[in-house]
C-alpha cells in the first residue's frame, strides 16, 4: 500500500512541529519522528485504527492515535490517504 498525504495534512504537520519547537526543538523532531513512523505502520497494518463513527463510511475513514496525536486517513484498495493531524489538545471541529 501506499500512503498519500493531503495538503491539509501537511499543513497540519507544519503547524503542530512549529508549535512545539518554539517550545523544544528536540520535541518536535522526535513528534514529526513518531507520527512519521505510526503512519509507516499503515502501510503492513491499513484498519489499525479506530473507525470514526460520524464518517459518511466509518470502515475507510479512521483514526489513529500516535502518543499525543491523532491521524486521521482512508483507506482505499491502493492507497491510505492521510487527511488530518492533530494535537490531543487541540479542538478537532477547528481544523
Amino acid at each position: 500500500m501506499k500512503v498519500k498525504y493531503s495538503p491539509e495534512s501537511i499543513e497540519d504537520l507544519q503547524r503542530v512541529v512549529e508549535f512545539i519547537e518554539n517550545k523544544n526543538a528536540y520535541a518536535a523532531r522526535r513528534a514529526a519522528i513518531d507520527i512519521q513512523e505510526g503512519v509507516q505502520k499503515l502501510k503492513d497494518f491499513p484498519l489499525i485504527g479506530l473507525p470514526v463513527p460520524k464518517a459518511s463510511d466509518p470502515e475507510k475513514i479512521r483514526d489513529i492515535y500516535i502518543s499525543q496525536f491523532t491521524v486521521r486517513y482512508l483507506v482505499t484498495s491502493e492507497v491510505i490517504y492521510i487527511l488530518r493531524v492533530w494535537h490531543g489538545k487541540e479542538n478537532e471541529k477547528n481544523l
